[in-house]
């Protein structure tokens, strides 16, 4: 297609994902309350502001810190929850765009990859859910007893939102490993040598990217990811070896070249060309020289 047609087909494409985005996204603001409590369940709620200070970090109270901060929190909720519940359409909208420009095999390869990707991004997700009401409570238990938490909603929202994407997205650098071995970019032998510094990353990224920072929950996204990394290894040297039995020259070394057949073989019966008509040259205006 030309440029034009191709810049009419991404706005389209554009307009169908973002309609879809903002009709869940209404839908879900009849519904934010519900959606609210859900995402604040991780935190030890306290009952007011005199029991919150006689528990010190056992609990905490949520409050609004501005007076616009509701309107923009259920704004934002309503968003995340159009964003999360509408990506089957939006995801399929980019797919059918990109599609067109792809070969077969990575066709297969790319449904490949969106069907693994989405249920580790979930378990990642689910996982970060889990560890958050103990995450909260590792943050809370260094207040003092005569000390409050007040905590603002926004905040609690941001945190879980972070967590829930730093946890999904790290759960799919396996997947990577293995396109990029499936491809051939890396070789299983070269990710096994990598074990060391993968394990000691993990750890150092949990330890950054986890916004409640406790040896908890750096431990808790390091060790999943460690443990699929090895199977994301196991996996590509399987692959290796599949491989290398399908391929005819896996005995040769790197600097060695294959064997040349130089026997002449046999082309069979040929027809010879048929002789084309003799023409008078000049007839047709052509000289010898010309």
């Amino acid at each position: 297609m030309p440029l034009a047609e191709h810049l009419r087909e991404l706005r389209n494409r554009l307009a169908k994902a973002v309609l879809a985005i903002v009709v869940v996204a209404i839908i879900a603001a009849f519904y934010n309350k519900q959606i609210m409590e859900f995402l604040s369940t991780p935190v030890p709620k306290c009952e007011g502001r005199d029991l919150a200070q006689s528990h010190g970090g056992n609990c905490a109270v949520l409050t609004f810190n501005t007076l616009s901060s509701p309107f923009t929190t259920v704004v934002k909720v309503c968003l995340l929850a159009g964003v999360t519940v509408s990506s089957p359409v939006w995801l399929y909208q980019l797919w059918a765009f990109l599609a067109p420009g792809l070969h077969r095999h990575e066709k297969k390869y790319t449904v490949a990859f969106v069907a693994t990707a989405a249920p580790l991004f979930l378990a990642g997700a689910y996982l970060a859910y889990l560890i958050m009401p103990t995450s909260m409570r590792v943050l809370l238990s260094v207040t003092p007893e005569t000390a409050a938490n007040t905590l603002g909603l926004n905040d609690i929202l941001d945190f879980t939102v972070r967590m829930i994407l730093v946890f999904g997205l790290a759960f799919e650098l396996p997947l990577i490993l293995v396109m990029a071995n499936l491809v051939g970019l890396v070789s299983g032998r070269t990710m096994a040598g990598w074990w060391r510094g993968v394990v000691m990353g993990t750890f150092v990224f949990g330890a950054v990217a986890t916004p409640s920072t406790d040896p908890f929950g750096m431990c808790v996204l390091a060790v999943p990811i460690s443990i699929l990394y090895f199977a994301a290894v196991g996996f590509a040297i399987l692959n290796d070896k599949r491989r290398d039995r399908r391929n005819p020259d896996r005995q040769l070394d790197d600097d060695e070249a294959s064997p040349l057949d130089l026997e002449p073989q046999p082309v069979g019966d040929s027809k010879p060309m048929p002789t084309l008509p003799e023409q008078d040259r000049h007839q047709r205006g052509y000289d010898d020289v010309t």
